[in-house]
């Protein structure tokens, strides 16, 4: 399953989800992720660092103005 949307700031990434209630009526929910890499391998991981709170915010201000749009 794919995200509806997905907005990456730097290493920070917000992705909107599209779901159903048991009546069929549609809603959104988010996940914010910071990527980061070990190695030659990518990982992820909710916990921010100082550095990544402004690029969340604006990531996070892109996924609610596509929500908002969508309601």
């Amino acid at each position: 399953m794919k995200p509806v949307k997905s907005v990456k700031v730097g290493s920070v990434e917000v992705a909107v989800w599209e779901n159903s209630s048991k009546d069929g009526k549609k809603f959104y929910t988010t996940t914010l992720d910071r990527n980061y890499k070990t190695g030659e391998e990518w990982k992820k991981t909710n916990s921010l660092n100082n550095d990544d709170l402004p690029k969340a915010i604006l990531a996070l201000q892109e996924a609610f103005h596509f929500v908002s749009l969508k309601e």
